[in-house]
């Protein structure tokens, strides 16, 4: 008989904990749909994820998609058939349409190699920046730091990298779109002034952002929780020969 090929379930890096985690199909394509590359992301697709959402912004805007969706929530479709630059919508649409198949091909892939990985993963490793560890967290606190400011999730699972890259996307889209001046403006009971200064176009990235960077810091804590789990009991397993370890609470 062939002996089974396995490989190991998660690595460390200095960008954080790069893992193979049961994912559904459907939730990692409707991420890409609302934001093309965050489906990616959810499956650790880091630098083709990077790539999607950079795409996202500057196809979109190239394309005056966001200010032709505020043209037709008004009713104003003439004006959203004006805006609309064909040369780049018609890329877009592709670009679009394929992220949101081939995320949900590699979430299906991804998905058969979870039953082939083994979580041989130790609490900890020291690269010369950074120190990497596993330990059980809370996930309503990494999606609670993300809906205060997104990419601060991020940093509270140990992914470096991700979080300072929405720490600068969200920045960008605050100046940009003068959320904070608007709302400012609000507070104060200037509603005519503070609809003059918005800039709608970067306000609807938001929104997805928000919402994704939420969903990615609470799964990404919910599924290392799990490999904090899985390595312990595989180390406590190979330790005590013949012995079931069972850490989840559940008769094994």
């Amino acid at each position: 008989m062939s002996e089974t090929i396995t490989f190991p379930k998660a690595k460390y890096s200095t960008a954080g904990i790069t893992y193979i985690m049961y994912h559904k199909p459907c939730i990692v394509a409707w991420w890409s749909a609302v934001f093309p590359g965050f489906g990616h992301y959810l499956l650790n697709q880091y630098a083709r994820g990077t790539l999607l959402t950079i795409l996202e912004v500057i196809i979109n805007t190239g394309a005056h998609i966001n200010e032709a969706m505020v043209y037709s929530f008004c009713g104003e479709i003439d004006l959203a058939k004006s805006v609309i630059n064909l040369d780049w919508m018609i890329g877009y649409i592709v670009i679009y349409l394929i992220t949101i198949g081939d995320s949900y091909r590699a979430a299906n892939q991804f998905n058969k190699l979870v039953y082939l990985s083994i979580p041989n993963l130790s609490h900890a490793k020291i690269f010369p920046s950074e120190i990497r560890y596993l330990q059980i967290k809370n996930p309503f606190i990494s999606a609670l730091y993300s809906l205060l400011f997104p990419g601060l999730g991020q940093l509270y699972n140990h992914r470096l990298f991700l979080g300072f890259y929405a720490i600068f996307w969200w920045w960008t889209y605050i100046l940009l779109s003068h959320a904070h001046k608007v709302l400012t403006l609000i507070i104060l009971g200037k509603f005519d002034f503070s609809i003059t200064m918005l800039a709608p176009h970067w306000l609807l990235f938001m929104p997805s952002v928000l919402g994704g960077s939420i969903y990615h810091a609470y799964i990404t804590c919910v599924h290392h929780n799990i490999l904090v789990i899985e390595s312990q009991e595989e180390r406590l397993t190979n330790r005590y020969a013949g012995t079931k370890f069972n850490l989840r609470g559940t008769k094994g």
